[in-house]
């Protein structure tokens, strides 16, 4: 069996959609992870269904990251939150320095979801795993009654190795550092919402998740020095930012001029009344750098497709510390606080 061209191996006992009895340890149970979780991603230590995954001992320390995804809806321009719930734990791994090595998978499903509908996000997870070279060892799932669950949520944790030597933090940035991100901000979090909303814009806005791994390998051969690497997500750029601005104790003063920033998504803010730079991203990441090796560091970055777009956005600041300023298109300036609460709900 393909898993590329793999939706659902319809009937499970006749079954369309779940039912209560997929979660209940039994024959259907059974069923479930037999004819769809495995064939999707099959890996020897899967394979196993024992209580546990045993995987091989990795060099390096190991970098531990849990996360759940509740995204609705469960399928967006881009993407869906198959995917998603891999590229996010995927990227918290690798802006760790972590090399991603395994994932778990755990799913509540509502009775009722089609199960062509689940078929299609196990395939696209198990796409996605492959795309980020990591294996997905190990997993759970629950059914909850109908009106209880929103169709499907998923939380994925991560192991990955850190190689010895290599340190990054947000508390690592200094006065003087450039402040980089990989490419185009806002993305995400726009798609979820003119498709939830039903907005219609003059071209279709995709979510950005894609797996950052390759382009962090390839970050830190250029530029070993690398200090800080976020992947900007719930509250975006400037929840990052400003974590950042925290725990280092300095100021980052960035120029809006320099933030790029599709002109869809500008005109999808501007009339949702958002602030692009506290929307959330998915497939981006900001990083702090020497000042001298920033050049080197975006030109790296602008080889790989994930950050073809990568630029210099600010500095960070021996002024205002715990702050971030920007300067904005007509010479101002502003402060760029943490967003309150979610400018966006459910687009994670």
């Amino acid at each position: 069996m393909n898993p590329d061209n793999w939706t659902c191996p319809l009937p499970l006992r006749d079954y369309p959609n779940v039912v209560l009895g997929h979660g209940g340890g039994g024959k259907l149970s059974a069923e479930l992870v037999e004819h769809l979780f495995l064939p999707a991603f099959r890996n020897d230590a899967l394979a196993a269904l024992g209580d546990a995954a045993i995987v091989p001992p990795v060099a390096g320390r190991l970098a531990l990251t849990t996360d759940c995804y509740v995204v609705r809806p469960l399928f967006f321009p881009g993407g869906c939150i198959g995917d998603l719930a891999v590229n996010g734990t995927v990227n918290d791994l690798a802006v760790s320095g972590a090399r991603p090595l395994y994932l778990t998978a755990g799913f509540i499903l509502e009775e009722g979801l089609p199960l062509a509908a689940l078929g299609d996000i196990v395939a696209r997870m198990a796409a996605a795993a492959r795309a980020a070279g990591v294996a997905i060892v190990t997993g759970d799932t629950k059914v909850v009654e109908r009106g209880h669950g929103d169709g499907c949520f998923v939380t994925t944790a991560g192991v990955g190795a850190v190689p010895d030597g290599l340190t990054l933090g947000p508390e690592r940035a200094r006065p003087g550092d450039a402040v980089v991100v990989s490419g185009a901000i806002g993305n995400h979090g726009i798609a979820i919402m003119s498709v939830r909303e039903g907005l219609e814009f003059e071209t279709i806005i995709a979510s950005d998740t894609a797996p950052l791994n390759g382009l962090v390998n390839e970050m830190l051969a250029a530029c070993p020095n690398v200090r800080v690497m976020r992947d900007p997500t719930r509250g975006g750029v400037a929840a990052t930012l400003n974590e950042i601005a925290g725990r280092s104790k300095v100021g980052i003063e960035i120029d809006e001029a320099c933030l790029p920033i599709d002109p869809q998504v500008w005109a999808a803010c501007e009339l949702l009344g958002l602030d692009p730079l506290m929307v959330a991203n998915e497939g981006k990441l900001v990083a702090v750098v020497p000042p001298s090796d920033a050049d080197r560091l975006v030109a790296a970055m602008r080889e790989h497709p994930f950050g073809a777009r990568a630029a210099v956005i600010g500095t960070v600041s021996d002024q205002h510390a715990g702050m971030v300023v920007a300067r904005t298109a007509v010479g101002g300036r502003r402060v760029v606080t943490l967003p309150v609460g979610e400018q966006l709900p459910r687009i994670c």
